[in-house]
């Protein structure tokens, strides 16, 4: 019971601060344009909790699913725009509208920059190291003498410390002969080998014609501790690439590349995230930042109702000239809605499944 508890906690948290600082990116932006905001809501449907301050009513709403700011003028029948035209959202010009949607993924891919840099400050940066688990008979690595518990310190002249540095090297050779420099005992020397081309499964389980000597990691982790200005510039790096590889999984899900059951909802993420706690702050703080990641990416896919989809309506409008039409966009709504809520039911069936086994 108590570790139930913890993860419903340890989940909440986390997705109550990424909805929080996606919703404040709207917020901000939308107050710095001169646009009225009429609402700033965590959660959606009845409001429990309640306090206005100026124009503007702060809530918390009682599905704790996402959350919205409403604004002046937001819908075009709104009648704040005749009250105030100048505060109203659809009248300001397709710059200041698209700076105000887009704030909020952008909020989200800032908060996972500043989250990695603290953890990179202050716990390091973990890394495999280059330490040999176990090598497979009758492969380049098993001719050449390598053995379980040796270290590669060279490939070439340049030198390695990790085994992500040690796979792309052999990845990069293309069949061509490697000089590895490996430390046993205390001692250092030089073997030579051509990799041979193999299957191996990547990142999203798909098998793939790759490089290999036949090796495989001890799995030992080491902590680099970068100087600020080096984590700094590894948070961006860390970002991007989580980022590109989030679009790149959804986009093979849609294709059918990557089985669609990986797709998790809230079961799952309270799962993980009492998991990644109870392993440690760092661990829980990497989570919050993959989190705000995948927040970001799925707010930026092109389905109304979801900023990605404004973002849609507001590039056909820059192409027309002119906004879609009420109708054409109530319709649009509608369909993604649709398209949302199954996904929903979907990621909610799959962690039901995942649980009952």
């Amino acid at each position: 019971m108590i570790d139930v508890v913890y993860m419903i906690v340890a989940a909440v948290v986390a997705f109550g601060a990424l909805v929080f600082l996606h919703e404040l990116g709207h917020f901000l932006v939308a107050k710095k344009a001169g646009v009225g905001v009429l609402t700033f809501s965590i959660g959606f449907g009845p409001k429990v909790l309640v306090r206005r301050h100026g124009e503007t009513e702060y809530c918390v709403s009682a599905f704790p699913l996402g959350g919205y700011v409403r604004m002046m003028g937001e819908d075009p029948s709104d009648q704040a725009i005749d009250a105030d035209p100048n505060r109203s959202f659809s009248q300001r010009g397709l710059g200041v509208r698209t700076a105000i949607v887009a704030a909020g993924p952008g909020a989200n891919f800032l908060l996972a920059m500043a989250v990695f840099l603290l953890v990179f400050i202050v716990f390091g940066v973990p890394y495999r190291t280059a330490e040999i688990g176990g090598v497979q008979p009758g492969t380049p690595a098993a001719e050449a003498g390598l053995q379980a518990g040796d270290r590669v310190v060279l490939v070439g002249d340049r030198p390695i410390r990790s085994w992500d540095e040690l796979s792309r090297a052999v990845r990069e050779s293309e069949g061509r002969a490697l000089g590895l420099g490996v430390a046993r005992d205390g001692r250092e020397f030089m073997v030579s080998l051509r990799p041979t081309l193999g299957q191996a499964p990547n990142l999203l389980g798909e098998i793939e014609d790759v490089w290999l000597i036949g090796i495989q990691s001890a799995g030992t982790v080491a902590v680099a501790r970068p100087n600020p200005l080096t984590a700094a510039w590894l948070s961006v790096a860390r970002t991007v690439e989580m980022t590109l590889l989030t679009f790149e999984v959804l986009f093979k899900m849609v294709v059918g590349r990557v089985d669609s059951t990986n797709l998790g909802g809230p079961l799952m993420i309270a799962q993980v995230a009492g998991e990644q706690a109870q392993r440690g702050l760092a661990n829980y703080l990497f989570l919050v930042a993959l989190l705000s990641v995948n927040l970001g990416v799925l707010n930026l896919l092109p389905i109304p109702v979801l900023d990605g989809g404004h973002l849609l309506f507001f590039f056909i409008e820059a192409i027309r000239g002119r906004p879609l039409g009420m109708r054409q966009r109530e319709r649009a709504q509608q369909f993604g809605l649709v398209v949302l809520l199954f996904v929903m039911v979907y990621a909610f069936y799959n962690d039901l499944a995942r649980l009952f086994g």
